[in-house]
């Protein structure tokens, strides 16, 4: 395993300038790209130690400010560990600016990260992954659809609101995508009851795409943000197992 090498870096959107995070191996030559979507929570220390991780593993990771419109990261100052106490009020300053990123904001927007991925030097000349949590796991799904060509593996884990009623719900786009997909749910999670997990299994199978929906027993929303205290070690290391499982199949 190598060392991971990580800066912080600006990418150009059709809006602004998205702070962002890019992390690789530390050996140089070209690696697969993985496009790595925050939770609610933001660009922090707990996602890009993750990143890193990734990037040890072999991949280079780009970890987007995606409310970058409202400002650079921190955009809500994060407490070192986030407990029930401090989530509540925390989330009545995420949660408008969660609504504001529309989905077409979103993909326009992930058009820009990808483009950008593809002329870095330290990126493979072949579709990336993608992965996320929380909403970010929406984003994935949306990007996995929007930008087909694009994506070759896209995962999710604690998502949110994948496979609602509504008219721009990101599951209405599986039969555009050609990408592997894993999700892995938490159990009795509000954001992502078991009504939208049968709707998006039904999608994707109905589809034809290449996936696995799991829940994991007894992880609450969150489960892998070692941060807070939703973080669930057997769920985050059964995510770990599987996200690197998808991304070795895939590259």
């Amino acid at each position: 395993m190598t060392t991971a090498q990580g800066t912080d870096v600006d990418i150009p959107t059709e809006d602004g300038t998205a702070d962002a995070y890019l992390t690789h191996p530390g050996d140089g030559g070209p690696r697969p790209a993985v496009l790595f979507y925050m939770d609610a929570l933001g660009l922090r220390p707990q996602l890009k130690s993750m990143a890193d991780r990734l990037a040890e593993a072999g991949y280079v990771v780009l970890v987007p400010n995606v409310f970058y419109r409202h400002g650079r990261a921190p955009v809500v100052e994060l407490p070192d560990f986030i407990d029930a106490e401090a989530r509540g009020g925390l989330f009545q300053r995420i949660m408008p600016m969660v609504q504001a990123l529309t989905p077409e904001l979103a993909m326009r927007d992930a058009g820009a990260y990808l483009r950008w991925l593809t002329e870095r030097p330290e990126v493979t000349d072949r579709p990336i992954a993608v992965t996320g949590y929380c909403f970010g796991a929406r984003l994935s799904l949306l990007t996995a659809g929007t930008y087909p060509d694009r994506v070759a593996a896209a995962a999710g884990f604690h998502g949110a609101q994948l496979a609602t009623e509504a008219p721009d719900s990101a599951h209405l786009l599986a039969d555009r995508i050609t990408a592997e997909l894993y999700f892995g749910h938490a159990d009795h999670d509000p954001a992502m009851p078991p009504e939208q997990i049968e709707r998006l299994e039904d999608a994707l199978t109905a589809a034809g795409v290449r996936h696995r929906c799991e829940v994991y027993p007894d992880a609450p929303h969150g489960f892998t943000q070692a941060d807070t205290e939703s973080y669930q070690a057997e769920g985050d290391k059964r995510h770990w197992a599987a996200l690197l499982d998808l991304l070795d199949r895939t590259f």
